[in-house]
């Protein structure tokens, strides 16, 4: 037990320390976090809204839901991959298991996602979005998009120790991957074969998640559950694996 408290201590003070070293030079500070998607729900709405208004109620929620999804996927996969390599001095030194470095950068990005729910809030009020049960489902796809994080992270770390190339094939990959989850834009206008094929998309299938308990106030169907459990599960254990079949030979590495 007293290990256990350890290690979620080591945690926060790893989380508090990105968090103060990420805002250290800005004067606004972590407010960012809760303007930074108001400015971005501004423009797109702008650029977006008069060619999807017809086919999207509220497109501003459906754009700005979609692009809170992605930033904590995005940052904390991103954040996770140098985690080991930027804490060398601590993972030689200190006698701490060896995930906790990637655990408290997505801890970090979950803090970061939790302002900026406050944002979303805002905006769903003002948007004369109605309160609904649904609403309550929230925190389970928070987890869902968690546990991806976690999996992908643990691999993305262990890889990024051996190839630095890594880092810039991820970027052109998650740009792909962002265009093809429908953040901007309605999944139904894409053909057949190409709208099946993204509501295979892990990315996509938590922002439908999302914008379902949030935005219309449904559950989501039996597919989206699965198809989540899926994903959420090959990802955990697949980023398991990876890390602790490579874990001495990162550490001979680094």
């Amino acid at each position: 037990m007293h290990r256990l408290k350890q290690y979620f201590f080591v945690i926060k003070e790893l989380t508090e320390r990105e968090i103060k070293r990420k805002y250290a030079r800005s004067s606004l500070g972590i407010i960012w976090s809760v303007l930074n998607p108001l400015l971005m729900m501004v423009v797109m709405s702008m650029i977006f809204s008069t060619m999807f208004k017809r086919s999207i109620d509220n497109y501003p929620i459906y754009y700005l839901t979609g692009q809170m999804v992605w930033e904590l996927f995005s940052g904390a996969t991103n954040a996770a991959m140098t985690a080991l390599v930027d804490n060398k001095t601590l993972l030689i030194k200190a006698k701490l298991p060896r995930n906790t470095f990637v655990i408290s950068r997505i801890y970090t990005s979950l803090v970061n996602f939790g302002f900026t729910c406050v944002a979303y809030i805002l905006m769903i009020f003002l948007f004369g979005i109605r309160p609904s049960l649904t609403m309550l489902l929230f925190p389970v796809g928070v987890i869902f998009a968690l546990i991806m994080c976690i999996g992908v992270g643990f691999i993305l770390s262990t890889e990024y120790v051996f190839y630095a190339d890594v880092k810039y094939l991820y970027g052109l990959f998650l740009r792909i991957l962002m265009y093809l989850s429908a953040i901007f834009y309605p999944a139904d206008m894409l053909s057949g074969i190409m709208q099946q094929a993204i509501k295979y998309n892990p990315i996509y299938l938590l922002i439908y998640f999302f914008r379902l308990t949030v935005m219309y106030g449904e559950v989501p169907e039996d597919w989206v559950w699965i198809r989540l459990g899926v994903w959420s599960t090959v990802l955990l254990l697949a980023g398991i694996i990876v890390f602790k079949k490579q874990e001495n030979r990162v550490m001979q590495t680094i």
